[in-house]
C-alpha cells in the first residue's frame, strides 16, 4: 500500500499546486496519468482540471479529484483483502478529461494503445525495409475496463 501512494502523492500535490496556483501546465501534449501495474487493470477518465482555451485549464475541479480519490481508495480496498480478489491485483490507468468530450476522446485513444502495446513488432515490415520503431507509451497494462466518464458528453464520445 505504501508504494501505490508514492505514486499517487506527487501526482495529487501537482493537483494542489495548481489549484492553489503554485505552477501552470507547461504544455499542451503534457499530461499526466495515474498507473498502477496490477494483473487486471482498470481505466479512469475523469475531469481532474476544469476546461481551458485548448485542452486542461489551470483550476483543478474538485469532484474529479474526489471521484479520483474513490476510485484509487477502492481499489486499495479490494487489493488489501484476501477474500475478495483472492491472488489478483488490481491496477488503474487514470487519466484527465479535463471536462471537455474531445480531449477525453483523445486522452482514451492511451488505453487503446495500451493495449496494442504487446502488439509482436516482428512481423511488421517498413516499406523502405527498415525495422519500424514503435513509440512506447505509459501503461499500467492492457485496460479491462473504464469507469467515467463524469459527463454524458464525454461517455457518448
Amino acid at each position: 500500500m505504501v508504494e501505490r501512494w508514492t505514486i499517487i502523492l506527487p501526482l495529487l500535490n501537482v493537483f494542489v499546486c495548481l489549484q492553489s496556483g503554485g505552477a501552470s501546465i507547461k504544455s499542451v501534449n503534457e499530461r499526466e496519468a495515474v498507473l498502477i501495474p496490477g494483473d487486471i487493470v482498470l481505466g479512469g477518465l475523469f475531469p481532474v482540471h476544469e476546461k481551458g482555451d485548448f485542452n486542461c485549464g489551470p483550476k483543478v475541479y474538485n469532484r474529479g479529484v474526489q471521484r479520483l480519490e474513490a476510485m484509487l481508495f477502492a481499489i486499495d480496498e479490494i487489493n488489501n483483502r484476501d477474500n475478495i480478489l483472492p491472488g489478483i491485483t488490481l491496477g488503474v490507468h487514470i487519466l484527465d478529461t479535463c471536462s471537455r468530450d474531445t480531449y477525453a476522446l483523445n486522452q482514451s485513444l492511451h488505453f487503446v494503445r495500451a493495449s496494442l502495446s504487446n502488439l509482436d513488432i516482428s512481423v511488421l515490415e517498413c516499406a523502405d525495409g527498415s525495422t519500424p520503431r514503435v513509440r512506447k507509451t505509459a501503461s499500467a497494462g492492457p485496460i479491462f475496463g473504464v469507469v467515467g466518464g463524469s459527463y454524458s458528453s464525454v461517455s457518448l464520445q
